[in-house]
C-alpha cells in the first residue's frame, strides 16, 4: 500500500455495516463495542485486542485483516471491544492503578451484556490477544461472564510465563520508570520527543541495544515487551507499512499493569492483584474441570513475549478436562504478528475459522 495509513482508520473493512455501541463500566469509564454487519449470524463473534492495542489490530487495512476474513467466511456479524487498555481513549496515558482485576470485573462483564442486549441469546464466540486474553480468562473462570461457546486465546491465557531476561526486566522495570525516572507510562513514541528531554535519551539508549531495524517504536516496543530483536513480532512477517505505523497499532502503556503481571508470573498463573478482593476467587483454576467452554490456545513458536506460555496452559486444561481444549502451534510467528502479520490471512486465519465452524452446531451439522 503506498501512503501513510490514516490513525484509527475504518477503511479496512469497507463492505459492510460499520456502527459503535457506547457503554460504561460498573466503575465509571466509558468503553465502546465496533460491530461489522452483513447479516445476523447465529454465531457472533467477539474481537478482544491485548494492552496498548485496540480494534486497530483487527482491521488492518495494508492486507487481509481478521475482520473481513470472517466476515467472509460466514461470520457475518463480528464485534470488536475496545476496553480500558485500549490506546484508543486516555485511560492508559494517565496514571493510575487499573490491574486486570478491573478488567475481569467490570469491562468484560459489561462488553457482554451491551453485546447481549443487541444479538440476543445468539451464540457468542471469542477471540482475545495478549492481557486481554489474560483479563478474559479471569472473567470467565472467575465466574463473571458465561454464556460463551467458545474461545481462542493467542499467546497467553492462565499461565503467562516469561523469559528469564524479560523476568529481570518486569522484576525492577515499574519502580523503576515511575519512581526514579518519572514516567509512569511507556510510550512507543519516546523517540520523537525533543532532544535531551528525558523520553527521548531513553528512548536512544533502548535503541543502542537493538540494531535490526531503523525505527526506534519498533525497539521501544521490544523493551515494553518480553526479550527479542525484535520482541513482538518478526520483521519477515510484517508488511513494511505495518512496521513503520506500529507506534500507531501499539500505543502508551501504563507500567502499574506491569505489576500485576509480575506476581502472575511469580505464580505460575493467573491471579488476582488485591487478595481480598471477594469477587474473584482465590484459585481460578480450581473449577477447571467443570469449564464447558472450549479453548483453541495459540502461540507463534518464535513467541518471544510469553514464550511457551499457551503451551504450558493446554497441558494444565488438558489434565483437567481431556480433549476439550485446543493447541495450535504457528510456525514463524511470534507474539502478535498473528494477527498483524501479511500472511496472517493464510497462515493463521483459516485455523481460527476452522476451530469456530467445529463449535458452531449448524454449520458444523451442515
Amino acid at each position: 500500500m503506498v501512503g501513510r495509513i490514516p490513525r484509527y482508520t475504518l477503511e479496512g473493512v469497507p463492505d459492510a455495516e460499520m456502527s459503535e455501541r457506547l457503554f460504561a463500566t460498573e466503575d465509571g469509564l466509558g468503553l465502546s463495542l465496533t460491530r461489522f454487519h452483513r447479516a445476523d449470524c447465529d454465531d457472533v463473534v467477539l474481537l478482544i485486542h491485548g494492552l496498548t492495542l485496540s480494534r486497530d489490530m483487527f482491521i488492518m487495512p495494508e492486507h487481509t485483516n481478521l475482520v473481513s476474513f470472517l466476515l467472509d467466511q460466514g461470520f457475518t456479524d463480528v464485534w470488536a471491544l475496545d476496553f480500558r487498555m485500549s490506546n484508543r481513549f486516555p485511560y492508559d496515558m494517565e496514571t493510575h492503578r487499573y490491574t486486570m482485576d478491573d478488567v475481569a470485573l467490570f469491562d468484560h462483564p459489561a462488553a457482554l451484556r451491551a453485546l447481549r442486549e443487541v444479538v440476543g441469546d445468539r451464540r457468542v464466540h471469542v477471540i482475545a490477544h495478549c492481557l486481554g486474553s489474560v483479563s478474559f480468562m479471569m472473567s470467565l473462570f472467575g465466574g463473571a461472564v458465561d454464556d460463551v461457546t467458545s474461545v481462542i486465546s493467542n499467546s497467553v491465557a492462565l499461565t503467562p510465563r516469561l523469559s528469564p531476561w524479560a523476568r529481570r526486566k518486569l522484576t525492577f522495570a515499574p519502580e523503576l520508570s515511575e519512581y526514579v525516572l518519572g514516567m509512569p507510562v511507556l510510550d512507543p513514541r519516546f523517540g520523537e520527543a525533543p532532544w535531551f528531554t528525558r523520553r527521548s535519551l531513553f528512548a536512544r539508549g533502548v535503541s543502542l541495544f537493538h540494531r535490526e531495524c531503523d525505527n526506534s517504536a519498533c525497539h521501544m516496543l521490544s523493551f515494553m515487551w518480553g526479550s527479542g530483536k525484535p520482541a513482538m513480532f518478526g520483521h519477515d512477517t510484517l508488511d513494511p507499512v505495518t512496521h513503520e505505523r506500529m507506534a500507531d497499532l501499539c500505543g502508551p502503556c501504563g507500567v502499574h499493569y506491569y505489576r500485576h503481571l509480575r506476581k502472575m508470573v511469580e505464580a505460575g498463573r493467573i491471579v488476582k492483584y488485591d487478595a481480598t478482593n471477594p469477587r474473584l476467587p482465590g484459585d481460578f483454576l480450581a473449577n477447571a474441570a467443570d469449564m464447558a467452554t472450549p479453548i483453541l490456545f495459540l502461540t507463534g513458536d518464535r513467541n518471544h513475549v510469553f514464550t511457551d506460555s499457551n503451551v504450558v496452559c493446554h497441558q494444565l486444561l488438558e489434565e483437567a478436562a481431556p480433549g476439550l481444549h485446543t493447541l495450535e502451534i504457528l510456525p514463524g510467528y511470534g507474539h502478535v504478528d498473528p494477527f498483524m502479520g501479511i500472511n496472517s490471512h493464510r497462515d493463521v486465519f483459516p485455523r481460527m475459522v476452522a476451530f469456530l465452524k467445529e463449535h458452531s452446531p449448524k454449520r458444523q451439522a451442515a
